[in-house]
């Protein structure tokens, strides 16, 4: 029988399970090495034809497996087709790689799929592996409105990271693909070359961004065009860009701040106020609650809109000790859920797996 791949909205893990070996007086038994272990590896059936029913997937005996020892060595290197259904290793930790590609480079249509773990292999022990594996990079579309082709028309767009950019055509309708990390959106005009958002994409989520020119009365809320939904199979996002609204000249004061998604787009700033409802908090860099009782008073999470359930679509804060924490804090304060507020401090990159607010300096809670 065909090997078999699936993937979650979720992350995907590994389930390992380790136990002593059963002796008995076959041949195979009698000629394992005492002291050594093996890895068993396996794709389970059912779980890649839910997956078949969301999205096309290539053939596992062409995903490509790399078995390496806790000191780097390879132990195996190769299609998984070809790979022997049980591997004898000594006993010891074991990084276990599967990947549907190679993938360096930015290009289009091209979702990688596959999973890593870690897996700790006992003497005499057989470990096996159940792999669920998901697309392990991550996507970004345009879409590009008609207003923007008037007041730009020899504007060209690109997508961008540190890997390579793509330019990104007016009728293009394909999907972007990157390695997670910051993603730019580049509009080349005139000779001149102006970054319209910076965002930090994480494994398996796909970015929809609208790209638009600004109303001459724009609306007061920044909000009001966002939008965040949740796919079955992998995390798609949407967010709009508008030419002459992109919040840099917000955040100097509480009246004046950026909003969540303004924030995501801003890494780097500093001291600059950012307001939204607080959805959650107990963060880790895998996971978050999103509901009481809390256990830790160190950090809570901020939203565009109160109804987040999705730790992707929110900005991680580190509160410091003192006043802000004191009156912030979820174990203390649950009834803060669903609270807007604005709070000051320094926007990074990556606080508990997302884009973070740290250095926090002050707050106003509404």
């Amino acid at each position: 029988m065909r090997n078999v791949f699936s993937y979650r909205a979720a992350l995907a893990a590994v389930i390992v399970s380790a136990f002593l070996p059963v002796y008995s007086c076959s041949r195979g038994a009698d000629s394992q090495s005492e002291g050594e272990g093996y890895i068993r590896l396996s794709f389970p059936e059912d779980m890649y034809k839910a997956a078949l029913e969301k999205t096309d997937l290539p053939d596992t005996n062409d995903f490509i497996l790399d078995i390496r020892n806790s000191s780097g060595e390879s132990v195996y290197s190769g299609l998984f087709g070809d790979s022997p259904e049980t591997l004898t290793v000594p006993p010891g930790s074991y990084t276990v790689s599967v990947r549907s590609s190679e993938f360096e480079k930015p290009r289009f249509s091209s979702p990688q799929y596959g999973d890593e773990q870690c897996v700790l292999v006992p003497s005499e022990g057989v470990v096996n592996v159940r792999l669920e594996c998901r697309q392990i990079n991550s996507g970004i579309r345009l879409k590009i409105s008609p207003d923007f082709l008037t007041a730009y028309p020899d504007g060209v767009l690109f997508v961008s990271s540190a890997d390579g950019r793509l330019m990104y055509g007016y009728t293009e309708r394909r999907i972007a693909y990157f390695r997670p990390g910051s993603v730019s959106v580049v509009l080349s005009d005139g000779g001149k070359e102006n970054v319209l958002m910076t965002r930090s994409l994480s494994g398996q989520e796909i970015l929809t961004v609208n790209v638009s020119v600004s109303d001459p009365s724009p609306g007061e809320d920044p909000d009001g065009a966002i939008s965040v939904s949740i796919d079955t199979t992998r995390i798609w996002n949407e967010e709009d860009i508008v030419i002459g609204d992109t919040g840099q000249d917000k955040g100097d004061d509480p009246d004046n701040a950026m909003s969540v998604a303004q924030a995501r787009s801003s890494v780097g700033a500093e001291d600059v106020w950012v307001y939204g409802y607080i959805v959650g908090g107990d963060l880790s860099r895998t996971s978050m609650s999103f509901s009481a009782p809390f256990s830790s008073d160190t950090n809570l999470a901020l939203a565009v809109r109160s109804s987040v359930s999705s730790k992707e679509s929110c900005i991680s804060v580190s509160l410091p000790s003192g006043e802000i924490r004191d009156v912030l804090n979820l174990v203390d304060h649950p009834d803060n859920l669903g609270r807007r507020v604005s709070i000051k401090g320094d926007v990074v990159e990556s606080y508990f797996g997302i884009v973070g607010l740290k250095n926090v300096t002050g707050y106003r809670m509404k």
